[in-house]
């Protein structure tokens, strides 16, 4: 409780002496004019593709799907993206964003499995696009998707920061809805969060202990003013992280790119360091560093004779396939649908399927590798690959001219290529790259009260966070 008090008085104080809207010191970084087409084009997804009475937006598009709530969270955060880029007026994203954040205020939430949007605070996985309820009897309470939603939530809360009556509510909303979010209740077995809930089974046994995407989570918990996660939580989320030496980089392992990713789309862990990652020696910014460095490694190794892969060719995250089997060159191999493929130590999961997003959304880490990656994957495969919003979600050269496959289209001499964009994809190449233009999504994030308060509890220090931790209590 001691340690809650003492770092809530430091946000307040660093919020009271801070200027509200804090300028930018670091100059925009040049990259190549696909870039600009890529953030265009992806940002387009996320402002077209929406349901007008609710402003969800769907899982994947153009197949038809239902809402996915961490797709909504990446869409609020494009909004200001696209304020700041131009591409739509502040007026309009408020307008947008405020649609959004009334239709989850008054959602029905409850116990019952049917007529409800969550519970507890919590939202379910996929909503119905038309009516934004629960959209199937076998969708969770999911945990970290709540967490993806209320992060794009609260930038926005962060980023509207004027007094007109629209930006305001905005603010008031947020705040509403993140209050309202029963971490503590989602931690059955204290304090580790468990992954999900649903009416018929209760809490899931399987709960976010180890490295990967579920950093924001504990963050947001331990922040929370009402119904926050035990001040022991990140202390035992990241009591058994190890360091393991993977194709020449040594860093804390996740195979699949997404899990070194969604956390750093909102807050700057540069510099920053918990006792687990300062004991290592390295911050979390860095093990994401070695992390695509190693991806890239064993995409130049390709250890199975997947075809195309190689220097600037390489991405291995959750993403979809062509779920299929075939010969290629003499073996049997199955190709899978959607599913977490990944590179480290101790797991290799690997059918060929390379994602555009996995390279790309590792922008900030290394642009001296990503860049090229992006460059060549649109040069080589544009044709099939490049559409209305950018990179299609995947692709995979090894897959033989007249393959039956579930989904996505086999493009002959070619290879197969997938035919949706997914949320959860398209979001993290749209404000990596604008973290890597411009740092505008950490630099807002920065300004967030609960992020802030999230990071001090959990114990972190160094970098941004200590001017917070340094100024004297109000």
């Amino acid at each position: 409780m001691l340690r809650r008090v003492a770092a809530a008085a430091l946000v307040a104080a660093a919020l009271a002496c801070a200027p509200r809207t804090a300028p930018d010191a670091r100059p925009p970084v040049a990259l190549p004019a696909l870039f600009d087409d890529v953030q265009a084009r992806t940002f387009r997804f996320f402002w077209e593709r929406y349901d007008e009475r609710t402003g969800l937006v769907p899982d994947r598009w153009p197949s038809r799907s239902a809402s996915s709530i961490a797709a909504v969270g990446f869409a609020l955060t494009a909004y200001p993206i696209g304020v700041e880029r131009g591409y739509v007026s502040r007026a309009a994203a408020a307008e947008r964003v405020l649609k959004v954040l009334r239709f989850f205020d008054a959602a029905p939430q409850g116990p019952e499995p049917g007529g409800r949007t969550g519970h507890r605070g919590f939202f379910y996985h996929f909503l119905d696009m038309r009516t934004g309820l629960r959209s199937a009897p076998d969708v969770e309470l999911s945990t970290i998707d709540t967490t993806l939603l209320l992060a794009g939530m609260l930038f926005c809360q962060s980023y509207f920061d004027r007094p007109d009556a629209g930006e305001t509510a905005i603010r008031e909303l947020a705040e509403r809805i993140y209050g309202r979010v029963e971490w503590n209740w989602a931690a059955p077995r204290p304090p580790i969060v468990s992954m999900g809930w649903r009416p018929e089974v209760g809490h899931y046994p399987s709960e976010w202990r180890i490295y990967d995407e579920s950093m924001i989570l504990y963050v947001l918990g331990l922040g929370s003013p009402t119904h926050p996660l035990p001040d022991d939580a990140w202390a035992a989320y990241t009591a058994k992280r190890e360091l393991h030496e993977y194709r020449g980089q040594t860093h804390v392992n996740f195979a699949p790119l997404f899990g070194h990713q969604y956390s750093h789309v909102w807050i700057d862990f540069r510099a920053l360091l918990d006792d687990s990652m300062a004991a290592k020696g390295l911050d979390y910014f860095e093990n994401s560093r070695r992390a695509t460095l190693a991806q890239r490694a064993y995409a130049i190794a390709n250890p199975r004779g997947f075809r195309g892969y190689g220097r600037d060719v390489w991405g291995l995250t959750a993403c979809d396939g062509p779920d299929g089997k075939a010969i290629v060159d003499g073996r049997e191999v199955e190709f899978w649908g959607y599913a977490a493929r990944g590179a480290a130590f101790g797991e290799e999961r690997d059918d060929g399927t390379i994602a555009p997003t996995a390279a790309i959304a590792s922008l900030p880490f290394a642009p001296e590798i990503v860049v090229p990656a992006a460059l060549e994957m649109r040069k080589r495969y544009g044709a099939y690959l490049y559409g209305e919003y950018g990179f299609l979600d995947a692709f995979n050269p090894s897959v033989p001219d007249g393959t039956a496959v579930r989904a996505g289209r086999v493009v002959p001499g070619a290879g197969w290529f997938d035919t949706d964009y997914l949320g959860i994809d398209q979001g993290p190449i749209l404000a990596m790259i604008e973290n890597h233009r411009s740092g505008l999504v950490w630099r807002v994030m920065k300004r967030n009260p609960h992020v802030q308060r999230g990071l001090l509890r959990a114990g972190f220090r160094g970098g941004w966070l200590e001017a917070l931790r340094r100024r004297p209590a109000a």
